[in-house]
């Protein structure tokens, strides 16, 4: 039995492609039933924005072949050629291991895509298509990527220009209790908007050139007071912060119509910028521009590629102890079999014995447990030394021999 994969996603593939090989839970169904039938028992569909991929393990060759088929014919309008990827063994159980912990992701490090893994194999095996093999391959990897998350914390490294913007006001001049004016009603914004509020007694007011779109935010955040566009200037006077955010093609705060009567930080999350950078040289302003905040966004871009490097460490570690696994399971089958031979000479020298001689309930109980042990012990050795076998090609020998020997089912 190998591990296997195949797929489609954002490194190989564009967003237009991506929506057309997208899985609902009714096709990941009909999917399994398709592999099912040609001998694919275990089988896990990730199907995200970024990604739709195949998790199975398989026991013949041709089955790579075929389940290949299957998944080109369950998008017949795609042309896959250019898009699929397909992994076998080591190298495709280590993807997998690698995804959960968010490091093949788009965004180096998030944490969305490990709950996605959780829910895939949720799925799969509610449908009654994960084996033991698969469930102990998912969870090692979901729990690797738990470890990594807690120990290296790559999702911690900000990429958001938004978040680090905010990161660096509260630094520069603390956030909680301020008045803060907000220049602008789009994403960027809305989004800058949303970190200030989780800050405490903080005074939003907000401006916008489209007044309706600056009304919208309301909806979202009650606690805004909502002024005309033109009065900027007059609330900026009386603020702490001033956070611009606008789509405009030229400044909307100059340096000739605003004199600080106090300290105020600007924060330019606008390109190209919003905020005269004139007004920087000001005693009282304290000016924060994407300049500054793009080479944070970088240093930390820099910082979990570095993190990713060191997870990677990690994730081969673990991926050691699940193969060692996997591979002492392929004999399972033998060793059970080998064992319910036990216990069935058990069972025929048990019944020849207290036909022969008369027992009590006590000695039939002992009688048989000592049988029963006798020949565990005798077994015992073989059993650890074929746990220990480390090749595909030496434990299909031992299987053969010990079917062989003991007549045996495989």
């Amino acid at each position: 039995m190998q591990f296997a994969y195949l797929g489609i996603n954002y490194k190989d593939a564009k967003l237009a492609v991506r929506d057309k090989t997208s899985f609902t839970d009714a096709m990941k169904l009909d999917f399994f039933q398709r592999a099912e039938s040609v001998g694919v028992q275990q089988c896990m569909v990730l199907s995200t924005c970024n990604r739709s991929e195949v998790f199975y393990f398989y026991e013949e060759k041709n089955q790579v072949v075929q389940m290949r088929r299957i998944y080109e014919q369950t998008f017949p309008e795609v042309e896959m050629q250019a898009y699929l990827r397909m992994l076998v063994g080591e190298e495709a159980m280590a993807y997998l291991f690698c995804i959960a912990a968010g490091m093949e992701s788009l965004v180096l490090g998030e944490d969305q895509i490990l709950g996605q893994v959780k829910d895939a194999l949720d799925y799969a095996r509610t449908m009654g298509y994960s084996g033991k093999e698969m469930n102990k391959v998912v969870r090692d990897a979901i729990t690797c990527a738990k470890q990594i998350k807690t120990e290296l914390r790559i999702s911690e490294k900000p990429l958001s220009v938004s978040y680090v913007g905010i990161q660096k006001l509260e630094e520069s001049c603390g956030i909680s209790g301020k008045k803060i004016l907000l220049v602008g009603s789009g994403k960027t914004a809305s989004l800058a908007l949303k970190y200030i509020c989780e800050y405490q007694q903080v005074q939003v007011t907000a401006c916008s050139r489209n007044h309706a779109h600056a009304k919208l935010l309301r909806e979202t955040f009650p606690d805004i007071e909502i002024v005309p566009y033109d009065a900027r200037y007059e609330v900026m006077g009386a603020c702490d912060i001033v956070i611009s955010a606008t789509s405009s093609p030229h400044l909307v705060i100059r340096k000739e119509d605003f004199c600080p009567v106090k300290p105020v930080t600007f924060l330019d999350l606008a390109a190209p910028r919003d905020v005269d950078t004139s007004l920087g040289e000001e005693p009282l302003v304290n000016l924060l521009n994407l300049d500054t905040l793009q080479k944070i966004v970088m240093c930390n871009q820099k910082e979990r590629e570095h993190l990713v490097g060191e997870g990677k460490k990690r994730v081969a570690e673990s991926l050691q102890e699940t193969l060692r696994w996997l591979l002492q399971s392929r004999m399972d089958a033998t060793i059970e079999s080998l064992q319910q031979r036990c216990d069935a000479i058990v069972e025929d020298s048990y019944g020849y014995l207290s036909r022969k001689m008369e027992l009590g309930a006590r000695e039939q109980k002992l009688l048989k447990k000592v049988l029963h042990a006798s020949l565990l012990r005798l077994l015992r050795e073989p059993i650890q030394e074929m746990k220990r076998l480390d090749t595909e090609d030496e434990q299909e020998k031992y299987k053969h021999f010990v079917q062989n020997l003991f007549q045996i089912g495989g």
